[in-house]
Order: C-alpha cells, then structure tokens, then sequence
C-alpha cells in the first residue's frame, strides 16, 4: 500500500481534535515497559476503526507520534555496512538500494497512535513501505555483523587470570 504519511498525519491530528481527543505529541513508545498491544494495520489499516476502539474502552489521551526519516540513517548504515560481512557485490548492491533511500529526507516514514488502558499500552502504527525496506535493510546488515568469539572461558579481565 503506498502511504503518503505526510499528508496523514495532518489528516490524523485533525481528527483527534474533531472527535474529543487530548493530543499528546510524544516520543515513540513502542520500546516502552509496559507490556504492548498492537493493532493489525496489515488487515485494518484505517486509523478511524482505532479511535473508535479507543473511544469504546474509554481512553481521552491519545499519544501521537510521527517519525521523520533523516539520510543520516542512510549515512550510518553506511557505515555499518562496511564492517559487516558480505561479499563484495552483495555490500554494493546493499550500499546502492540505501542510497536510493535518500530523496525521502525529511518525509514522515511512521505514525504512531497510542494510548493506555489497565496497565497496557494499544498501539496503532502505520510505516511507508520505503521505510519497511530501510528496516529490511538494517536487520540484514545486523545480521551479517561479526559477533566476537564468546570471551566466557577466559576470566574476568579478558585473557588474563589471578592465580591467587
């Protein structure tokens, strides 16, 4: 599905405000302590079923967040990228699909609605698919990073042991 998210969340906070919503302009939660609920964006992606959801369970206080996307993600990947462990034209290839990433520089890639409930967080969240492959992209430089060999057997201080 392509999203213009720029234009969405304008569409968005004007809609919290017409339907009573205290707007809370916040950061995103989803690493959060709470334990998290999310809605099914893939199945139900209109944004109205969960404010009605949230008006039903009674919740006034909808946290909204919006994340603009910034090259210096695609410049940091980068670099990561040139410590990972691909062959070369895999890491080109890689390097290139990040590069055409870069126009998007100041485009909302993710909208996040949220708010708590009982002890739970419900969480609402909407990605552009050119941020889906950025994240693609991230998890599969992570995974191709070199992980130093286990360091358990060798003592406190790496290598080194007191024979006391």
């Amino acid at each position: 599905m392509k999203l213009n998210l720029d234009v969405l969340k304008t569409e968005i906070r004007e809609t919290l405000v017409d339907r009573k919503f205290a707007v809370f302009p916040g950061y995103s939660r989803a690493m959060e302590s709470l334990p998290a609920v999310y809605w099914d964006t893939h199945r139900y992606p209109d944004y109205h079923q969960f404010l009605d959801t949230a008006d039903a369970a009674g919740a006034r206080l909808m946290i909204l967040h919006a994340r603009e996307f910034s090259a210096l993600l695609v410049d940091n990947a980068i670099e990561q990228l040139e410590d990972a462990d691909f062959a070369p034209e895999d890491r080109r290839a890689i390097e290139r699909r990040l590069r055409d990433l870069r126009p998007y520089d100041g485009f909302t890639c993710a909208i996040e609605l949220s708010f708590d409930q009982n002890g739970r967080t419900y969480m609402f969240e909407l990605r552009t698919d050119w941020y889906e492959e950025f994240s693609d992209l991230l998890d599969e430089i992570d995974s191709a990073m070199p992980h130093p060999e286990d360091a358990s057997d060798e003592g406190p201080i790496g290598g080194y042991f007191s024979k006391n």
